[in-house]
């Protein structure tokens, strides 16, 4: 989810748009998703899925060169985004240095921010919900304001990267973001099958209740 920049924000134009994700309600339309892939690829080859929870959180992209945190963005529009560096540099989980040796030499991560549900219960009395308190704990002026909110991130993608040939695929990005000591989603998964991808759906579902984070769908 995104907002219009504040003119209260320093500006910042994301190399690569952070576009919305498209939507599948029903099994009809994951069916039909997968037949778009191969369409596209204009044949019918093997593809493995990765699958997670969606976190209704806030967007944030992270912008690292030569190892060290550079400036860090809010979605803003998609197109512009609110330079929220110092905001973001007070979650624990975000490194502001990567200490492992084979890092590119410029990337951009993007993830979620999100507190959690048993975090949210100190707040509930000025936010109407978790997403709303990570939204305004985002965009708060005073940065020791936001070190005293409860503010969790994990990382999904990347936005640019100056060596394109770095991953073989989401799934391995994924692990390398582990290794460079940034938080992910444990229940990441990968599946040969839309079917599977569909049934795990419906194991979340079931779980959804007893996450400690509030999800708004899956993401594949």
């Amino acid at each position: 989810m995104g907002f219009t920049p504040s003119k209260m924000f320093e500006k910042h134009k994301h190399k690569v748009p952070m576009l919305s994700l498209s939507n599948a309600f029903n099994s009809e339309d994951l069916h039909n998703f997968e037949k778009k892939i191969f369409n596209y690829l204009n044949q019918n080859i093997k593809i493995e899925y990765s699958v997670e929870p969606k976190i209704d959180g806030i967007s944030a992209s992270l912008y690292y060169k030569k190892k060290k945190l550079i400036i860090g963005v809010s979605r803003g529009d998609g197109k512009v985004g609110e330079v929220i560096t110092e905001n973001l540099k007070t979650i624990k989980d975000i490194p502001q240095e990567i200490t492992y040796p084979n890092f590119p030499e410029e990337i951009e991560i993007r993830g979620e921010v999100f507190i959690k549900k048993k975090d949210f219960i100190k707040l509930k009395d000025n936010f109407a919900n978790p997403r709303n308190a990570a939204a305004g704990s985002l965009r708060q002026l005073d940065s020791k304001i936001v070190a005293r909110r409860p503010l969790k991130m994990i990382a999904h993608g990347i936005g640019f990267i100056s060596d394109e040939s770095y991953f073989e695929s989401h799934s391995s990005m994924i692990q390398q973001f582990k290794k460079w000591g940034l938080p992910t989603n444990d229940l990441v998964k990968e599946f040969a099958s839309i079917n599977d991808c569909e049934s795990y759906f419906n194991e979340i579902a079931l779980l959804r209740d007893s996450l400690d984070y509030e999800i708004d769908g899956m993401v594949i």
